[in-house]
């Protein structure tokens, strides 16, 4: 077995499925609830920060209202879904405590992803959460999401969150012990696939087959979930959940279930989807000392630096960085709409507050978020 990416990952999002957190629909399973609490505080005090992604809302709202099958009626689907997210953010809760963490609840939808702004709210709250030492546990708001906006399953939610808060590596916990050659119920002859590379072909006419009663995915979504999370770097591996101490063994190494790795480093692979995917919106003009900040160091773009703001740009949006003879240094993501890069340049980042009224960020553009240009 390769060695597991987990034991050099300083971030992880960690995702477990229904089945696993509902005791295969029969209800909130507390004991295993608090063996992945106690897994993930190992994994705190080996210093690596943790996401949490759990299903399960809606199979133990089931469970409490006396439902002997999972609704298919979205407004049934929502009221199980409300009910069931208080026991689970309860459940969690208690179990985190034993062990003097802090757990925060964090509900997402499409739109939350799908919109810039919103993006970029999300991703500040959620890196703000992790540098505070709380767990966030993160789950689709089934309560309000309507077919059009539904992330669909939370394999797809665990990759998007691995992309958003830009994860090393993506943990997706489930019934099975990996991937198959082929279905092993069917095959006898089907042999765990230990490793391979995200988004190979080959992989998605292994994982053919629906999920379990409980769940809303299967084995394809988690391997479209991997090739996800790949986009930004990040490896991704599938596991039992049932697996004795699955979380801190896979922290000291070892190789369990199916290891999906990247083509590319997570860093890389950002600085490639920035550099290839966005429309440049507007330019920030730098003077002398930013320009050499910049190209020679490789440091983040400060409000001091900048001399002129051209265009009409939100955060989050792609800008280029020019010299003062108009030739392109850089480009990157921006912490600030034109209009308050215009009221912040030239002012030290001590500054940024008293003239905003707030501090989004440190720094106009950080140096993760801006590719040099040769």
């Amino acid at each position: 077995m390769p060695v597991s990416v987990v034991k050099s990952a300083q971030r992880i999002v960690v995702k477990v499925g229904s089945s696993l957190v509902t005791n295969d629909g029969r209800g909130l399973d507390h004991a295993a609830l608090a063996r992945w609490a106690a897994e993930i505080a190992q994994l705190k005090a080996l210093g690596k920060q943790v996401v949490l992604v759990s299903s399960g809302a809606v199979a133990e709202g089931v469970a409490r209202l006396g439902w002997s099958v999972k609704p298919t009626a979205v407004h049934e689907k929502q009221a199980a879904a409300a009910v069931g997210q208080m026991g689970l953010c309860q459940a969690y809760e208690s179990a985190f405590r034993q062990h003097g963490l802090n757990t925060a609840q964090v509900l997402l939808t499409h739109e939350d992803m799908a919109d810039r702004t919103r993006y970029l709210n999300a991703r500040s709250t959620l890196l703000t959460l992790l540098a505070l030492d709380v767990i966030p546990i993160i789950n689709e708001n089934d309560t309000v999401v309507t077919a059009e906006i539904k992330l669909g399953d939370n394999d797809t939610l665990g990759a998007l969150v691995t992309n958003l808060v830009e994860g090393d590596a993506l943990v997706i916990l489930t019934d099975q012990r990996g991937l198959y050659t082929a279905d092993p119920r069917k095959d006898p002859a089907a042999t765990l696939v230990e490793e391979a590379k995200a988004g190979d072909p080959a992989l998605e006419a292994m994982a053919g087959g629906a999920g379990s009663n409980v769940g809303t995915g299967g084995m394809l979504t988690k391997i479209l979930a991997a090739k996800r999370a790949a986009r930004s770097g990040a490896a991704t591996i599938i596991a039992s959940g049932r697996e004795p101490d699955v979380l801190t063994r896979l922290a000291r190494g070892e190789g369990i279930g199916t290891q999906l790795v990247p083509e590319t480093s997570p860093l890389a692979a950002r600085k490639q989807w920035i550099a290839a995917h966005l429309q440049v919106k507007g330019k920030v003009v730098l003077d002398d000392g930013a320009r050499r900040a910049l190209a020679e160091k490789g440091s983040s773009l400060l409000p001091i630096g900048v001399v002129d703001v051209v265009g009409d740009f939100r955060r989050g949006d792609m800008v280029s960085c020019v010299d003062s003879l108009g030739h392109e240094i850089a480009r990157g993501l921006i912490n600030y709409a034109a209009a308050e890069t215009r009221r912040i340049q030239r002012q030290p980042t001590g500054q940024i507050e008293a003239i905003l009224g707030y501090l989004e960020e440190p720094e106009l553009i950080h140096r993760d978020n801006l590719v040099l240009l040769d």
